[in-house]
């Protein structure tokens, strides 16, 4: 088997991370709910991790990220937290739904104005529009960092420049680059990062977080226990409690803390350089198949995701021909992003995307290209 799905979750990972899930799994009590040895375990593992994350994005305090089970649940307490009736934010066709649904819900619901900018039939975004489509009642600009169509990356440091400006809030789905590039939310302006823990970080699924550049005003979208201020009748209004009511996912984040400490001390840039000589190596040679039509910009700047169909063949037909005879397993359909899917044109037809990681190498590529060849002909 050649997994070539890891823009939905990393299927191989780290050793260090199944060990730390493991320990944890007899070690760790309840975070923040008693003094005995295991709950402070809990806590000072989670703590450590809260501080890798922090200072894997450059945030200046650990106590500004938040813990989540996913990136979804991080953008619906952020959207669902910060936007009121009459409120006006900007967003783009290159979302994923995590983004999308929640802003369509607030838009039926709380009457909060959402407006795009539009991707071309080559899935790029035209910079301009952004500030045209500001209002005097615009709260915030939402974008995701890399589409996980195409893996074609927003300018983030662009459209910071603009949300800062302007005074709006920035806010990213950094989904399918936390972990594959060094991000800096102080260079990029960008207020509040949402990340998943599955894919390029090569965590455990169930973890995530939000990390903020500063603390702003929110309103919390779950309430529940916390460990403190038990007898307040609202949830305690300091980070990260604020934002994480009930029990943290505390095995899962001693895995995630232990796949931080691995990317760390084998370097984002040498994970980001493996990934992208695959992808490219990929790229162009399918790009030569006839019959194969590549979307996105086929930079060499992007996420290593890559994107392609087969004549008019249903995308779905080609993914399980490719799992099902050869072994080469990889996501078709609409990949939870419609918008990018109707400017492609490819709504019906969907998209095979093969998306790469560390754990594969060039021989895997090479196999997917003959395949692919064998397919077409």
């Amino acid at each position: 088997m050649i997994y070539l799905d890891n823009a939905a979750t990393s299927l191989n990972r780290p050793q260090e991370v199944i060990d730390a899930v493991v320990k944890a799994m007899t070690t760790m009590g309840n975070s923040g709910r008693s003094t005995h040895e295991d709950a402070l375990t809990s806590s000072r593992i989670i703590f450590k991790a809260r501080r890798s994350v922090a200072a894997l994005f450059n945030c200046q305090a650990p106590d500004l990220v938040c813990f989540t089970h996913n990136s979804t649940e991080a953008l619906n307490i952020v959207i669902n937290g910060l936007f009121s009736s009459g409120d006006h934010v900007i967003s783009t066709d290159l979302e994923h739904n995590s983004v999308l649904r929640p802003l369509y819900r607030l838009r039926k619901e709380r009457n909060v104005e959402v407006e795009f900018v539009k991707a071309d039939s080559n899935g790029q975004l035209d910079y301009s529009e952004f500030e045209s489509l500001i209002k005097p009642n615009t709260r915030a600009i939402i974008t995701t960092h890399a589409s996980n169509l195409t893996g074609d990356l927003v300018d983030v440091d662009r459209v910071g420049k603009i949300a800062e400006k302007h005074g709006l809030l920035y806010i990213v789905d950094a989904s399918q680059t936390a972990g594959a590039r060094i991000i800096d939310i102080e260079k990029s302006n960008i207020d509040i990062l949402c990340f998943t823990g599955h894919k390029a970080l090569m965590g455990p699924q169930g973890t995530g977080g939000i990390v903020f550049r500063k603390s702003v005003e929110i309103r919390p979208w779950n309430v529940g226990g916390t460990g403190i201020q038990t007898y307040s009748e609202e949830q305690p209004a300091i980070f990260p409690t604020l934002l994480e009511a009930g029990t943290l996912n505390g095995h899962g984040i001693a895995g995630l803390l232990a796949s931080l400490e691995w990317i760390n001390n084998t370097g984002i840039d040498v994970i980001h350089d493996h990934e992208m000589e695959l992808t490219e190596r990929f790229t162009s040679a399918v790009k030569q198949i006839e019959g194969i039509k590549v979307y996105g910009s086929c930079s060499s700047d992007k996420a290593p995701v890559v994107a392609l169909n087969i004549r008019d063949i249903d995308s779905g037909v080609i993914s399980a021909e490719l799992a099902r005879t050869y072994g080469i397993e990889t996501r078709s359909g609409g990949h939870c992003a419609p918008r990018i899917h109707r400017a492609l044109g490819t709504e019906k037809q969907g998209a095979v995307r093969f998306s790469f990681g560390w754990f594969n190498t060039k021989k895997d590529v090479d196999t997917a290209i003959e395949v692919l060849k064998s397919i077409t002909h």
